[in-house]
């Protein structure tokens, strides 16, 4: 089997070093040029690991350029990694790999396909969610499933510790998976569509705090939106409070750094204060 992986992020790079860790590996690995996306959170440089395991790397500006797809042909791959990439490819870059294109998503799918994974797992209130490989197809996050594994939620959840908790299990993905693939014996499991949910992508406007929400949904919120993300917030006068932990009490006093919702008081733990934009 040959395989190809292209990814510009750190998360990809782990999951590189891992298919080496288990005694794969793969024929070529593509990525960004070098001066695209510098300040791209997680922008990360393929030179060392290629140079390590002698694997030939490939600088590219898109997926979708004709150079890059008769590239990704020149090596008559049987599986194409694509993972922690934001340019989506064509079917044309999806048909030129014998078996297929792979990708990653942060849910159990088919539940919460669609953008912003991590956070609305928090906010909605799962009990668990999960990382999903799955062979790329025209749809959204509609393809067939190679692998899954499920993350347990609980009320103190918060999207720093599941992001990590997401990051890892892509790796447990690739430990657990890629032998199946190397060996010809991976199994597909078509998607239920009618269990098919879709959630929409989030902008940092979506994290304000207002007086009709309750402790409940403030705190799935404040949780879903901290670090790595840009956070919840409510505005004092021409002041925004971030708030990237909080607590809650039914009375206050003066002095402290408040906000009155429906049903409490949130009291920030951790927080910037900035000028309103």
């Amino acid at each position: 089997m040959k395989f190809g992986f292209v990814t510009c992020v750190q998360l990809g790079l782990s999951c590189i070093e891992e298919i080496y860790n288990i005694g794969g590996q793969l024929d070529v690995v593509i990525t960004l040029k070098d001066e695209k996306a510098k300040s791209k959170s997680g922008r990360i440089y393929l030179d060392d690991i290629s140079s390590k395991h002698s694997i030939p790397l490939f600088k590219i500006n898109h997926i979708n350029d004709k150079e890059t797809i008769d590239l990704i042909k020149s090596f008559e791959l049987d599986w194409l990694f694509i993972i922690g990439w934001s340019q989506i490819a064509s079917n044309e870059v999806l048909e030129s790999v014998k078996y297929g294109c792979v990708g990653m998503h942060p849910t159990l799918l088919p539940l919460g396909r669609g953008r912003a994974a991590i956070p609305w797992a928090i906010i909605k209130g799962l009990d668990k969610t999960g990382v999903s490989m799955f062979k790329l197809d025209e749809g959204v996050d509609t393809g067939d499933i190679l692998g899954q594994v499920e993350i347990e939620l609980d009320d103190k959840m918060t999207s720093t510790v599941l992001y990590n908790l997401v990051d890892q299990a892509h790796i447990t993905l690739i430990k657990n998976v890629f032998p199946t693939m190397a060996n010809d014996k991976v199994k597909l499991v078509e998607q239920d569509n009618s269990l098919a949910t879709y959630w929409e992508g989030r902008t940092p406007k979506d994290g304000e705090i207002n007086k009709e929400m309750t402790v409940v949904e403030v705190d799935r919120l404040v949780r879903a939106t901290t670090k790595p993300y840009p956070g919840a917030f409510f505005r004092d006068g021409d002041k925004k409070v971030i708030v990237w932990s909080t607590s809650f009490v039914d009375k206050v006093d003066l002095e402290s750094i408040s906000f009155k919702l429906r049903d409490g008081f949130l009291i920030p733990q951790e927080y910037d204060i900035v000028d309103n934009e």
